[in-house]
């Protein structure tokens, strides 16, 4: 399926600054499921190999996903396969009655071992609903690409099952450390609690196991669900932590990428509120800059679910942990459906890649009715906006 450029924002632009170029993948969808959670992954070795997982959504219903499947790329996203399903390693499994299955997959490529690693945590359906006070745990899967599958997803295992009876990394962003440890955030509820809370848990991996080393200091926000879908990035020294709440989005940073800072709440550097809220946002990486990629409110969007689209880049002042409003962008449009659930990869020393799909559900009282997003022009779209740097990051492989 040949990529189909549609759209370059190249306007305005410092000298240091990327060009963005947006492309579609795939789109189309039955009216019954949509594509969500697309991200995207890089075969070093190969060069020009990369794949993007993602799931099938139920649109009548709320997280009911199939299970995780990809597309693949053997010219570094000028042409695409049709999807793959993975469903023997990556689909459902069955505990009595509940139904497992991995989602809020993100696949990122480990240099020390060579492989690409995915991430994310399982969710248990009942009676064709999400369990409440459900278990849950973080998932991994390795990468074939001989056979271009991956392997039979396992759990991570944790200490203290009642403090970690709910977590994983689902839809979070890990740093890999030069001896190959990782940095993986997590966020997680105690048995009988309702409010999550956020930690960064060091892994090794050896290539095919992911084992516990340490687990970094528990942040809170208090209120609502608590903290959720963290990511992870470090430039200069520093870890930064972006975090989701119901009410705001907040920020953290740290010496060591285990111990934070008390969290505090987004906002641009006029001092105004960012707007993002009760969704995730992620990191963008280059050099020594830093970049946030999320949604908000006010963007004459509020037909949009949570204000989610279109989604937006700019770049952090790290000193000031402020979004820094000028420099703000849009990465992928708006039109009509929501566009959270996104992913990022380096595809080179000079390109990154934002990927996501349109997620064909809208706001209640019906949010099934996925003619309110069509209507508007979106066809649950998988795109790819790729930022082209003018200065190649020469560490870019061993991140």
């Amino acid at each position: 399926m040949r990529a189909l450029a549609v759209l370059l924002l190249c306007s305005a632009l410092r000298a240091e600054d990327p060009e963005i170029a947006l492309s579609v993948v795939s789109e189309g969808f039955d009216g019954v499921t949509c594509w969500v959670h697309a991200r995207p992954g890089f075969l070093h070795g190969t060069e020009r190999t990369a794949v993007i997982t993602l799931q099938k959504l139920t649109l009548k219903g709320s997280d009911l996903f199939g299970p995780i499947s990809e597309f693949r790329s053997e010219d570094r996203g000028r042409t695409w396969s049709t999807p793959t399903i993975h469903e023997k390693t990556l689909g459902h499994r069955t505990e009595g009655d509940v139904t497992v299955t991995p989602c809020d997959f993100w696949p990122k490529w480990h240099a020390k071992s060579g492989k690409l690693l995915g991430t994310g945590h399982d969710a248990r359906y009942k009676d064709g609903k999400v369990m409440p006070n459900r278990p849950r745990s973080t998932v991994y899967s390795v990468y074939d690409p001989a056979s271009r599958s991956w392997s039979r997803y396992d759990t991570l295992a944790m200490p203290d099952p009642v403090r970690f009876h709910s977590s994983g990394a689902g839809c979070t962003q890990r740093v890999d450390l030069p001896d190959g440890d990782i940095l993986l955030p997590i966020y997680f509820a105690p048995k009988g609690e309702k409010e999550y809370r956020v930690c960064v848990v060091r892994c090794a991996f050896d290539g095919s196991r992911l084992t516990l080393r340490s687990i970094g200091s528990e942040i809170r926000i208090p209120g609502a669900r608590g903290a959720g879908e963290p990511s992870l990035a470090v430039v200069g020294g520093k870890y930064y932590l972006t975090l989701r709440h119901d009410l705001a989005a907040y920020v953290a940073v740290s010496d060591d990428g285990l111990d934070f800072s008390t969290p505090r709440k987004w906002t641009f550097d006029d001092g105004s509120d960012l707007g993002s809220y009760n969704t995730q946002a992620h990191w963008v990486t280059h050099l020594d800059r830093l970049f946030l990629v999320y949604t908000r409110r006010g963007a004459n969007n509020d037909h949009v679910f949570r204000h989610r689209a279109p989604l937006f880049i700019a770049e952090v002042d790290r000193s000031a942990l402020q979004v820094k409003r000028a420099t703000e962008r849009v990465l992928v449009p708006e039109r009509g459906a929501r566009l959270g659930n996104f992913g990022v990869g380096e595809a080179g020393p000079a390109e990154t890649w934002v990927t996501v799909t349109e997620w064909m559900q809208t706001l209640p009282p019906n949010p099934y009715d996925h003619t309110k997003c069509t209507a508007r022009g979106s066809n649950n779209a998988v795109f790819i906006a790729r930022l082209t740097w003018n200065e190649p990051d020469p560490n870019w492989i061993n991140r």
